[in-house]
């Protein structure tokens, strides 16, 4: 089988894992969900006015301060919100799955196991 034959069948086989099907329904949630849009476009509203304010020769470090703490409130209300967090774990799972995939792929190239070795002994859980 050729290569391109045998990465086709691979991706088939992955499109059918239940951790990219929840990232295909998570993603669906966060396209769907209304109040995160909501969110996410006052986010940039609040970024652009940022920005507008900062910009100003004669900016007004009170109405800075205003907006900083709404954008602070929006990226809490994003980052914590059900839907958002659900497409953040999903999309974890399957970049370890990925990554378990490219590993076995590697090992079979090199014939050498992955390693996480930064050659600093100070970044080290101990030697393998």
């Amino acid at each position: 089988m050729e290569i391109f034959e045998l990465a086709a069948e691979l991706g088939k086989k992955l499109k059918d894992d239940a951790r990219l099907i929840a990232l295909e329904d998570a993603k669906k949630a966060y396209e769907g969900s209304a109040e995160l849009k909501k969110y996410m476009i006052e986010y940039e509203v609040q970024q652009k006015a940022m920005q507008a304010e900062v910009a100003r020769a004669d900016r007004d470090m009170q109405m800075v301060e205003v907006i900083q703490k709404r954008i602070d409130e929006l990226y809490r209300l994003i980052a914590q919100h059900p839907v958002f967090v659900e497409l953040d774990r999903a999309q974890a799972e399957v970049n370890e799955l990925m990554n378990a995939v490219n590993n076995t792929i590697m090992t079979q190239i090199t014939g050498q196991e992955p390693s996480s070795c930064t050659h600093n002994c100070a970044t080290c859980g101990g030697c393998h």
